[in-house]
């Protein structure tokens, strides 16, 4: 039992787990109607942040509740092996319960936590690799060393990037988030997550587009030519922008260019992204540079990255940064080491390891992020960096055929974790030296159980990525047995 679970006097059962009652019932055969209501004591925090009680034993997810509370639920959905409730009333506040700062947090997503006290956020996440571990049973899971999760001095502010919708609703210009479970969309001219600079920049270009008449997208006609605004800041100020549209060329392009350079001096590139399908991807697959720099520059531990539009970084600068450095010291890099960085992305995490060892060879499937890897080694003197366009596991198989054996591995997949063939082709490899940077708990486990006839998980720092939600990033240090 860990911490989280001890201080709420959590008894653990699985979600979807049956069980029978001293009468023989299942708790899918329990009787109740939407709209019902009953008092409930919450449990546990789910791995999205909802509260979790149990009414006559079935499983109930209300998004809000805390550990310890008791509560009003009124049923929203019933379904056999669970059910989906709201609070009417907090009857038994938490002790951990506090009032979010920002207005709109229990309208839209990217909140789900804002109403836990931060400490108790900061165990949560702890926590939850701890429930991931005993699920998949990774070998010696009980023993794995789960350190606290580090987290933020001032846990605001800090999201360096926005991709916001943009509609005129009612003759208003209005650019948000949309309301939790619709697509009604909210205004928020301020979020507490978000750093100000991209909201003054996004609502500005906004203002901008109206003022030259453009058109904005319609969800129920699918018309319209402005789908989304995404501006992207650095720590010096300058910011990328990137609009969103369902067609190739914008109307006024030079008076918007105009309009931008002077309201918006600190944007130092606009970009035409087209997507002209009604898909929920903000992104289309073409992109055009209407005026200024081709990229936005980021220093990042001592060496400076270049960012085209697409490229991804971590939204959260300050624990980016402590993230690499644990990675570094647990990877303990020495001359001759040669290490592959899976998932590389546009090099940011190889490349400032380069300087270690003899060797970086990275993978990403990616062209433009490959193009800007090697840019970003080229601009930074680095001659020892290689990389390569594809995904993780065909290049890893290619170059182990052509005899590269790598004696260190860095590896930061999407949330689906690693590709079978990867892990298999590790466990061929078998670096001495291995640290995983995961954004999915549950995906992690599973594979330190894949991986654990090779290697030994040393410790786990969860690294609080992003305050106010669920969203978990843990670095693993493996080691080879």
């Amino acid at each position: 039992m860990t911490d989280y679970q001890k201080k709420n006097n959590q008894k653990k059962r699985p979600a979807g787990h049956f069980q029978k009652n001293h009468q023989g019932q299942r708790r899918s055969d329990v009787s109740v109607k939407v709209g019902q209501k009953f008092p409930l004591t919450i449990k546990r925090l789910g791995i999205n942040g909802e509260g979790i009680g149990y009414f006559k034993k079935k499983i109930t997810f209300i998004p809000g509740a805390l550990p310890g509370e008791v509560v009003t639920a009124k049923v929203t959905k019933v379904t056999d092996k669970y059910l989906e409730a709201k609070t009417v009333t907090v009857r038994e506040p938490s002790p951990d319960r506090v009032t979010p700062d920002d207005p709109a947090a229990d309208l839209v997503g990217g909140f789900e936590l804002a109403h836990l006290a931060y400490p108790a956020q900061l165990a949560f996440k702890k926590d939850l690799i701890g429930q991931a571990l005993e699920k998949f049973k990774p070998l010696g899971y009980d023993q794995i060393k789960v350190l606290d999760t580090l987290g933020m001095a001032n846990p605001a502010h800090y999201r360096n990037k926005a991709s916001l919708p943009i509609r005129k609703l009612k003759g208003e210009l209005t650019i948000g988030l949309y309301k939790r479970g619709t697509h009604d969309l909210v205004d928020l001219p301020e979020m507490a997550t978000q750093d100000p600079r991209t909201l003054h920049i996004i609502r500005t270009l906004g203002q901008i587009l109206d003022r030259h008449s453009l058109s904005f997208y319609n969800e129920k006609t699918k018309k319209g030519l402005v789908k989304t605004l995404i501006v992207r800041t650095n720590l010096e100020g300058l910011a990328q922008a990137t609009i969103v549209a369902t067609e190739d060329r914008l109307p006024d392009e030079e008076l918007i260019v105009n309009d931008l350079q002077k309201h918006l001096p600190e944007v130092t590139g606009l970009f035409l992204n087209l997507h002209d399908d009604s898909s929920s991807l903000i992104w289309g697959e073409e992109t055009w540079k209407l005026w200024g720099e081709d990229y936005l520059q980021e220093d990042i531990l001592g060496l400076t990255f270049n960012f085209s539009p697409r490229a991804f970084l971590q939204l959260n600068y300050e624990q980016m940064e402590k993230t690499y450095e644990i990675a570094l010291a647990a990877l303990d890099l020495q001359p001759e080491d040669r290490l592959v960085d899976a998932y590389a992305g546009v090099g940011t995490l190889g490349l400032s390891m380069a300087y270690k060892v003899r060797e970086v060879r990275g993978m990403e499937i990616i062209p433009e992020a490959v193009a800007d890897a090697k840019l970003n080694a080229a601009e930074n003197g680095i001659q020892n960096a290689f990389y390569e366009v594809g995904s993780a596991d065909r290049v890893f198989k290619k170059w182990a055929k052509d005899g590269f054996k790598p004696t260190a591995l860095v590896v930061d997949p999407p949330r689906p974790g690693l590709e079978e063939d990867l892990k298999k082709a590790i466990l061929k490899a078998r670096p001495e030296k291995f640290v995983y940077i995961s954004c999915n708990p549950s995906t992690l486990a599973r594979d330190l159980r894949d991986l654990d006839s090779a290697y030994r998980v040393d410790y786990i720092q969860p690294v609080d990525m992003f305050p106010q939600t669920p969203r978990w990033e843990g670095v693993v240090k493996l080691s080879l047995k």
